[in-house]
């Protein structure tokens, strides 16, 4: 009978050694000793490789680093077990995560702390599914759908998700960046994730780590190398709008930004209360002076940031005047940021108000998505018995429930308010549902030396050429900005100064690819990188089976062998 293993006569089997039921011995503790010793420089490396990805986000913008953080995650995880891979995701993640968000110290040490950690368990799950996926055909693939199924989740839950750190918010300016006209965000991900995963495809087959076609492992290594590179410059093929086109509204528009500036950085940005009121009236008092010298062109419409009016100008009658003059000055409609109280004693609203010179304050937009732990405190009553700095939110934001759709003067514009314009849902509903030009209201003083204006600037570059927009960005203390469709950055305020810009903006009504597919490239990407990893976890456990199977049959055989 033909055996799928050699056979072992049992005379000359060793007796199987009883398993030991006391303490584990000497050797053992060793065993798993030189096991974590030899696991140490895969952990170093991955940290390396996490601190090359944080490198790759603004104010660095090495862009070129994620692409290569990613091959070195590919790398590092490649065959391991999933809790060999998962461990290899942490280390990656949390000095990445660490680093891209330090900003958030000036929060607390703790929500720092807590809310890197519980991103990087994402990345954790994410480097076991590259584990398992590695063992497929076309797991760069593979590799970079999951890359998009982790930000994917990331971008969702818990609390409506947090976006920062995706692969694409560190290619704003990058070849990569056009694919986001096609579709998004993710696509960009999924470009880098899929360049780095080919490079790491490539040194493993250069390094004799997988099997080499007949031709060669250096030319197919050459090749892998070529492919990576044409998905890195595929790009430059999309093209971008540069002007604006109209459906029968005027095609441009004279926008102004002010910038007020605050009295000072940090937690405690707005002085005394209307001191940041105050700052913005006056820079727009000095723009009116000047329009009316001649010195500086007359704008259709005027942005202030978020939180420009500190005080609820509805219910401070000083605040109200104070607008309607400055409105009244300047002649044209303001877009005002301020905080409203309502509609409830225990809320209050983070608001865009339209502000015309002969009607004074009229439609507005309210703020969706409020930042959990800083304009509202989830479970309130439990949390702020355990983390008295909560208790610095007094009232809860309270969640708009429409679209940021606002026509002031003659532009009909898509707003959105700060930390929305990381949710690609926010940004993508203010342009489908009608916004010829994005307006980003933010309000930055409280990280201003810090890292975290640079980061949010450059996923606005991304929305422009997303949407195919102009975007214009007012802040209170910086970064205040004016970007084309295509991305260029036409002018941007420095940090920390009173400024005023102004600048010919396009309006636009054509949708790009990205907004006519919405989000279903992304789901698509991560449902098949989770599929691949299901089906490469069956598949392992099905070769287990057949494996033991095959190992029962050869035993039974020798035994049917055996005698006389």
């Amino acid at each position: 009978m033909a055996l799928p293993l050699d056979p072992v006569r049992p005379e000359a089997a060793p007796a199987p050694e009883p398993e030991p039921t006391g303490p584990r011995p000497p050797g053992r503790l060793r065993t798993r000793s030189a096991r974590i010793r030899a696991g140490l420089p895969r952990t170093a490396l991955a940290a390396v490789c996490g601190v090359l990805l944080a490198l790759s986000f603004p104010p660095y913008g090495l862009w070129p680093l994620s692409v290569l953080a990613v091959a070195g995650l590919a790398l590092l995880t490649d065959r391991r077990t999933g809790r060999q891979a998962a461990w290899t995701g942490f280390a990656f993640g949390a000095p990445f995560l660490l680093w891209l968000l330090f900003w958030l110290n000036v929060i607390g040490l703790d929500a720092w702390l807590l809310l890197a950690f519980f991103e990087t368990l994402f990345v954790c799950l994410m480097a076991a599914g590259q584990a398992a996926a590695s063992r497929l055909r076309a797991w760069p693939l593979w590799t970079a759908c999951l890359w998009v199924a982790q930000e994917w989740a990331r971008d969702r839950v818990p609390l409506g998700g947090f976006p920062w750190g995706r692969l694409a918010f560190a290619n704003t300016s990058s070849p990569f960046t056009p694919l986001a006209a096609i579709g998004g965000a993710p696509l960009v991900t999924f470009g880098v994730a899929l360049s780095g995963a080919l490079l790491a495809h490539a040194v493993l087959v250069l390094s004799g780590r997988r099997p080499a076609p007949r031709w060669g492992a250096r030319g197919f290594a050459l090749a892998t190398t070529a492919l990576a590179v044409v998905v890195g410059v595929i790009g430059y093929a999309v093209p971008l709008p540069t002007a604006g086109t109209t459906a029968g509204g005027p095609a441009s528009a004279e926008i102004a930004l002010i910038q007020g500036n605050v009295p000072h950085a940090g937690m405690d940005f707005l002085g005394r209360p209307m001191e940041v009121l105050q700052n913005h009236v006056d820079e727009t008092d000095k723009l009116a002076a000047l329009i009316a010298a001649g010195q500086a062109p007359k704008p259709d419409l005027v942005i202030w940031p978020e939180n420009s009016s500190d005080v609820d100008p509805y219910q401070d009658l000083q605040a109200y005047d104070l607008i309607q003059q400055t409105v009244d000055n300047i002649g044209v409609p303001i877009l005002v940021g301020a905080l409203v109280n309502g509609p409830d004693a225990t809320h209050v609203q983070n608001e865009g108000i339209v502000w015309t010179p002969t009607g004074g304050p009229g439609a507005h937009y309210t703020k969706q998505h409020p930042v959990p732990f800083g304009e509202y405190v989830p479970y309130r009553s439990v949390l702020t018995k355990y983390f008295t700095e909560l208790k610095r939110v007094p009232r809860d934001f309270y969640a708009g429930k429409t679209t940021g759709i606002l026509q002031v003067g003659p532009a009909r514009i898509g707003d959105v308010i700060c930390f929305e314009v990381a949710y690609d849902g926010i940004v993508r509903d203010a342009v489908t549902k009608g916004g010829r030009v994005i307006v980003v209201q933010t309000n930055n003083a409280t990280y201003e030396h810090t890292d975290q204006p640079d980061q949010q600037f450059a996923m606005s570059r991304l929305r422009a050429i997303e949407h195919g927009r102009s975007v214009v960005i007012a802040s209170t203390s910086g970064i205040s900005a004016v970007i084309a469709p295509d991305g260029q950055v036409v002018e941007r305020s420095r940090l920390a100064t009173a400024a005023e810009l102004e600048a010919k903006v396009a309006l636009r009504d054509p949708l790009t690819v990205s907004d006519r597919v919405g989000a279903a490239p992304e789901w698509a990407m991560a449902v098949l990188g989770l599929l691949a990893w299901a089906f490469a976890l069956f598949t392992a456990r099905r070769n287990r089976r057949s494996a033991s199977t095959v190992s029962s049959d050869a035993v039974i055989d020798v035994e049917e062998g055996a005698g006389p």
